[in-house]
């Protein structure tokens, strides 16, 4: 595999930042969710990295636009860990570098949210009120300027990750799979937490038999819990590796199957209802 021979610059450093300020969010979509951002942002460092219209830019790009979803406050950290394999290792650090992402994203997403998406908004809300009810205008300029320090350290921890980074690939080489290997684990639980929590299938129906009202979910739950969406979510992926398909279409499938369940199951209990009156 082709490594790079371009060392990345302050300039590049600032180019990063400022992408990663304004525009992180400006792609963000319910497919990729911010990939196709985080690779806006490194593009130009890409680009020098490995040359135009090579198909080693074109084997990055494709990974780096892959789903993607972490704290607006964090992500340049693995950005800058990030750049720094590709730039010791090219191409050959792809799957360091996807599987540092996948098991990164997660914990840092939850940090990030709680710390600077709800207590430092928070207790800087209720400063900014109180002293606004006492008729002082302080408690918006106190926000005003927690805000600019926060956006300091969203500047500065881009290059600070990057040189960790590169001691990772030059002085801690023997740990590096040890940690991307860790990071894959990390990434898998947090792909199974997800599909437990946010996947909610349930089986409605409660039959009758001579009488006696028979719970399926409940049964289902004794025997192992959340086997629905474990199920669902297989079907999809399975869906998914199908040639043709893509997750839009994959999307629209379930959406019609769901309709398609529901109109079942609604004609299905009213003719229940008919029939035993």
């Amino acid at each position: 595999m082709t490594k790079s021979n371009y060392k990345l610059t302050k300039k590049d450093m600032n180019q990063i930042n400022r992408r990663s300020l304004f525009t992180f969010q400006w792609g963000w979509n319910y497919e990729r969710m911010q990939g196709s951002s985080y690779l806006y942002i490194i593009l130009p460092q890409l680009r020098k990295m490995y040359g135009d219209g090579t198909p080693e830019l074109k084997e990055m790009m494709k990974t780096h636009a892959q789903f993607f979803n972490t704290s607006n406050f964090f992500h340049t950290v693995i950005t800058g860990i990030d750049l720094a394999l590709e730039e010791k290792e090219g191409v050959a650090a792809k799957e360091a570098v996807s599987g540092i992402k996948t098991g990164l994203m997660g914990p840092f997403a939850s940090i990030g949210d709680a710390l600077f998406g709800s207590i430092v908004p928070a207790i800087c809300g209720a400063l900014a009120a109180n002293m606004a009810v006492s008729n002082s205008p302080v408690g918006v300029f106190i926000w005003i300027a927690v805000a600019m320090l926060i956006n300091v350290f969203r500047w500065i921890q881009l290059e600070i990750a990057y040189k960790e980074g590169v001691s990772l690939v030059t002085t801690m080489q023997s740990r590096l799979t040890a940690l991307t290997d860790a990071a894959a684990v990390m990434g898998v639980f947090m792909v199974g937490a997800l599909v437990a929590t946010m996947v909610n299938v349930k089986i409605a129906a409660v039959p009758e038999v001579y009488g006696v009202k028979i719970n399926i979910q409940n049964y289902l739950d004794m025997v192992l819990p959340r086997l629905l969406p474990a199920l669902v979510t297989g079907g999809i992926y399975w869906l998914l590796g199908k040639k043709g398909m893509s997750s839009t279409k994959a999307i629209f499938i379930v959406i019609g199957i769901i309709i398609a369940v529901s109109a079942i199951g609604h004609y299905a209990f009213n003719g229940a209802v008919i029939l035993s009156k």
